[in-house]
């Protein structure tokens, strides 16, 4: 059972979400909270397996809410979901832990399937937000392109011609299964090589190998 935390200042948005989630056969609400603060509060009392956390919210926003359970280490898989999908909210997400990225009009069979992805230990980020992410990482600091770092080309020559390939798919928003489908691999074989690429690239997930993969310039994307 995936037990989740849901944190809306729109208790409607988030009563209607429970009802869709609660209908699963996996899933169970554990509570809602109404803002950042609330959201602490209740995972210390019950700390569900995701939490889907707005990011815009009273008295502690969802980031800064999201940082402070990340730097206390929580065991929680966190969502940032919001109505927003700019460079910054999307980069500051990334950047702080969460595990994922979803923009509120994403289907509620998208969002289902987020929640349990994330819970088998993927990442995930809606393709609006993704798009803007490549985006701000094509260009850099000050609209330079982004490049790779002596250690990220350090990192990269110790990837196999297969480790690479299937990196350049990652990057390019495929899911595991479109990954076997495309390579003609098993799917033990397709998650023990993304094992074997977050190791070698110190990549969390597969959203910072993503990063890696764009920083490197191979992502394959127009």
């Amino acid at each position: 059972m995936i037990c989740v935390g849901l944190a809306d200042d729109a208790p409607l948005f988030t009563a209607g979400l429970a009802m869709i989630l609660d209908a699963q056969p996996d899933m169970r609400v554990l509570w809602q909270a109404i803002d950042g603060a609330d959201t602490i509060r209740q995972h210390d009392a019950a700390p569900p397996d995701v939490i889907l956390l707005d990011i815009q919210m009273p008295t502690l926003d969802g980031l800064a809410a999201a940082q402070r359970l990340i730097t206390e280490q929580t065991r929680s898989k966190i969502i940032m979901l919001t109505t927003f999908d700019t460079d910054a909210h999307i980069l500051t997400a990334v950047e702080s832990g969460a595990a994922g990225f979803l923009v509120k009009n994403t289907p509620p069979d998208d969002v289902v399937a987020a929640i349990r992805t994330i819970h088998s230990g993927d990442a995930i980020i809606s393709p609006g937000a993704t798009r803007k992410l490549f985006a701000t990482f094509r260009r850099g600091p000050g609209n330079a392109p982004a490049t790779a770092s002596s250690s990220d080309i350090h990192m990269a020559a110790q990837l196999t011609p297969r480790e690479r390939g299937i990196l350049v798919l990652i990057a390019q928003g495929r899911t595991n299964q479109e990954i076997c489908d495309e390579l003609w691999l098993s799917m033990p074989t397709v998650k023990t090589h993304i094992g074997n690429l977050r190791a070698k690239t110190h990549s969390r997930d597969r959203v910072q190998l993503a990063l890696f993969a764009l920083r490197l310039g191979i992502a394959g994307l127009s």
